[in-house]
């Protein structure tokens, strides 16, 4: 047996820009443990509203099927109402003024007489009937404007939404640098609408394609984070005003009040056509210039939906302004552009896929993909920039597969951002996975000519699932970031990656340099000297 995970790790900044400590570091709720499917359960808490007196505190339940709520009654440490005599299902809204709940708040909203005072500073909230605890959620102190599920504190002005999507449907899947048209292409020719959703804008192909669209008379928008790491560069800032000067509307998601730490996505609608990257639109990503990229043009009717709602949740935000009047406010760094060449071994590609399904963070991802390596049978193959560590909760799930035997490749990024941390990491599995008899492979890619980097962040399951986006492997991007991301499942779709993968892992396959040979010896003999610092638990 090789002891080896199998893991493409791809990051798409600079090391650790995103693995940073969450917002609103608060105590963390905590759920009761009476919660059962076949009665209702909370699901969130408002306690802390940005109005006056606190106006639009809510509660939501999730109701499993059609029944009266006056069985229920709900409280605090202090007061407890029992709820009207009004039947529902499904997302409940409990409130004690209706017009004060924010409308981004998704369910039916019922007021009840008597609704307790939810404290700011925390406490426990009870669902019960017949004097019989159905469901508990306890929080400490409330962060303004911030959601509850029991479990971590977001933003209300954030979504909340289940993965969607839908199939049999045909993609065209490609990888950067070796089809530099593809992600272009994919919004050439709108006629109605086109939005550009990214974190960072310089690509003046991208640009001329966005220019071409206006002047056809279609709706053209771009969302873009307002704060990205290094600020905005002259290229960008040119490129960016160009769009402006020609009609189209760009704007930023910035502030203190922003739902979300980095608007982070990389994705595109054109009319009923959708393109999802790993990659941001700049030369060094969708030009082909620099960074190992995935991507994936799909017209799946849920998936090109689901963006189309997330953009407009988004763009919407009262947190997002116009470029015009962020402009003043940036801090701009004079760079020169990548203009790296490179080799096309792997054109793009019109493939049949079972199903395409749209994950978004922090609403859906990582439980998602979370779900997918818990059911992994074969083989798991990770590209990423870095992980943020052997506890990393999606790492765990690959590692927990290979314990059942699941053969796990990682491959990481050897740039210079990220090799020491990948170096150590890979040392600590490498020896972890050796002591233990798993099948974990660590390696960290050698480009060989083919790419700059690794940028990418992407993911083959059993060689018929593969998920690309956005999401890097950190706590940050999982929990505070607007992430987007694409599982397709099908034969084809998942050989055309596995085999991209392959070729990295191939490339890869340098031997550890000497200093990581010490540094594996070291972590080996203080791992039977005291024990394994990294388990793998049961």
């Amino acid at each position: 047996m090789r002891h080896a995970i199998a893991v493409t790790v791809v990051l798409l900044g600079v090391a650790g820009v995103f693995a940073v400590p969450a917002a609103g570091a608060t105590d963390a709720p905590t759920r009761g443990t009476n919660a059962t499917d076949d009665q209702p359960t909370i699901v969130a808490a408002y306690p802390n509203p940005v109005a006056d007196g606190d106006a639009g505190e809510f509660v939501t339940l999730s109701v499993p099927d059609e029944r009266s709520l006056s069985a229920y009654t709900f409280g605090d440490d202090e007061t407890t109402a029992t709820l009207p005599n009004v039947t529902a299902t499904g997302r409940v809204v409990l409130t004690d003024n209706a017009t004060a709940v924010p409308d981004a708040v998704e369910g039916r909203v019922v007021e009840v007489r008597g609704f307790p005072a939810l404290a700011n500073g925390g406490e426990p909230l009870t669902l019960e009937t017949e004097n019989r605890t159905l469901d508990t959620l306890t929080y400490a102190a409330a962060p303004t404007d911030e959601l509850t599920d029991g479990e971590a504190w977001r933003p209300l002005s954030g979504t909340d939404r289940d993965p969607v999507g839908g199939g049999p449907t045909t993609v065209e899947a490609f990888v950067l640098p070796d089809a530099p048209d593809a992600a272009v292409d994919a919004i050439r020719g709108a006629e109605e609408r086109l939005l550009l959703a990214g974190y960072t804008f310089a690509s003046e192909r991208a640009a001329d394609a966005l220019v071409a669209a206006e002047e056809r008379g279609a709706a053209v928008e771009v969302l873009l984070d307002g704060g990205p790491v290094g600020g905005f560069t002259n290229r960008s800032v040119a490129v960016l005003d160009r769009l402006v000067d020609n009609g189209v509307t760009v704007s930023m998601l910035a502030g203190p009040t922003a739902p979300y730490r980095f608007h982070h996505p990389k994705y595109a609608v054109a009319d009923d056509r959708a393109v999802v990257l790993t990659e941001n639109w700049k030369p060094a990503g969708v030009g082909g210039h620099s960074s190992r990229g995935w991507g994936i043009t799909t017209t799946q009717p849920e998936v090109v939906e689901g963006l189309v709602r997330t953009f407009r949740a988004d763009a919407t935000n009262r947190s997002t302004v116009p470029w015009e009047r962020h402009r003043a406010d940036i801090t701009v760094e004079n760079t020169t552009p990548v203009s790296g060449r490179y080799p096309s071994r792997f054109d793009a590609a019109r493939l049949d896929a079972d199903r395409v399904e749209l994950l978004v963070a922090p609403d859906n991802a990582v439980g998602r993909i979370e779900s997918l390596l818990a059911n992994a049978s074969d083989s798991i193959r990770i590209l990423q920039v870095s992980v943020d560590g052997p506890e990393n909760r999606l790492l765990r799930a690959a590692i927990a597969a290979a314990r059942r035997g699941v053969d796990v490749d990682l491959l990481l990024s050897r740039a210079w951002y990220a090799a020491e941390e990948n170096r150590a990491l890979a040392a600590n599995l490498t020896a972890t996975a050796e002591q233990s008899g798993v099948p974990l492979s660590v390696r960290l890619a050698d480009p060989n000519g083919r790419y700059e980097k690794i940028h990418a962040k992407g993911l083959v399951v059993d060689g018929e699932h593969v998920v690309l986006g956005s999401l890097n492997w950190n706590d940050n991007a999982f929990q505070n970031n607007r992430e987007v991301v694409l599982l397709v499942s099908g034969e084809a779709v998942g050989a055309y990656y596995g085999r991209v993968f392959a070729a990295d892992w191939e490339g890869g396959a340098r031997r550890l340099q000497l200093g990581l040979v010490v540094v594996l010896l070291v972590v080996v003999a203080v791992a039977a000297a005291v024990g394994r610092k990294i388990q793998f638990r049961p």
